[in-house]
């Protein structure tokens, strides 16, 4: 058997963690994956996996084999691609993880843009708010809009997102316009739930200061527009991106609370997993959305 063909079939089991996965990437029956799988250990002597009808875990000498391999593969296909099209035009399926509402508002006219310049790449863009294994779960490239934490991505900053608070008129004429942050304790706020804290809002004071603020309400969601449907509606005090509320902000449906204090402002980032070298397809998608979002 093709030795590549071997070694890819291991890797992307490995990587999704079933040959049924693996067998659907690589466009190939089940039964074909296994033999390639099972031709790569008898070659090499040893056994790369535990196999059960419940789970696959790696060897010893599998988390070796797949240290190196993943990384030699990355290279072999970035290679084939610089040589075969050029640098200059990239090709591929780019497979790109990014949040609901910001790739709603965003991305559409985003990828528009890039299949303009670079019409051999075909983009799969799956939009969730869970964090997202890109690894794991086959992604080139992910959007997150937070402050990362250290991982084992490599993540490049985008721009900077402000978060703004914010409340319907309705909602502030029945409740009353907090003055200071601390007066936030008194009111309905409405909590967004993929946040490590939710009920926890920070700022920074006209004076430099830095504080923390309390909050509670009724309602907690995994969705920034859900938030802020509800708060257009009247429902309480939201702590949101500013790309959620500025159609509110514009038609008078929400107004700015407490604009003298800066509240949280996130990285809009793409990360992408670590390699030697980059695949072209990722580097020209993060180069046009480093221009695209200035």
């Amino acid at each position: 058997m093709d030795r590549f063909s071997e070694i890819r079939a291991f890797v992307c089991v490995a990587e999704l963690g079933s040959f049924v996965a693996a067998a659907e990437r690589l466009e190939l029956s089940r039964a074909m994956v296994t033999k390639l799988v099972s031709s790569l250990e008898g070659r090499l002597g040893v056994r790369l996996m535990h196999r059960t009808t419940r789970r696959l875990s790696l060897t010893e000498a599998g988390e070796t084999y797949l240290g190196q391999a993943g990384g030699l593969l990355a290279e072999l296909d970035d290679l084939d691609a610089r040589l075969s099209q050029g640098a200059s035009s990239p090709v591929g399926r780019l497979r790109v993880s990014a949040p609901v509402s910001f790739g709603m508002r965003y991305l559409g006219r985003a990828v528009a843009g890039f299949h303009q310049q670079y019409p051999q790449i075909e983009v799969e863009l799956n939009l969730n708010d869970r964090r997202v294994d890109l690894v794991e779960e086959g992604f080139d490239l992910g959007l997150r809009v937070s402050n990362l934490s250290d991982s084992s991505l490599v993540a490049r900053r985008l721009a900077r997102i402000k978060d703004l608070v914010v409340a319907a008129p309705s909602y502030l004429q029945r409740c009353g316009t907090p003055a200071t942050p601390a007066d936030l304790t008194g009111h309905q706020c409405l909590l967004y739930a993929l946040t490590a804290q939710p009920n926890l809002w920070d700022f920074t004071a006209p004076d430099g200061s830095s504080g923390r603020v309390k909050v509670k309400g009724m309602l907690r969601a995994n969705n920034g527009d859900i938030l802020t449907d509800a708060a257009v509606h009247g429902m309480g005090v939201i702590l949101q991106p500013r790309f959620l509320v500025e159609q509110g902000l514009a038609d008078g449906t929400l107004v700015p609370l407490l604009s003298d204090y800066d509240w949280h402002c996130l990285d809009l980032s793409a990360v992408y997993p670590a390699r030697r070298h980059v695949p072209g397809k990722v580097r020209a998608f993060v180069d046009y959305l480093q221009q695209f979002f200035q």
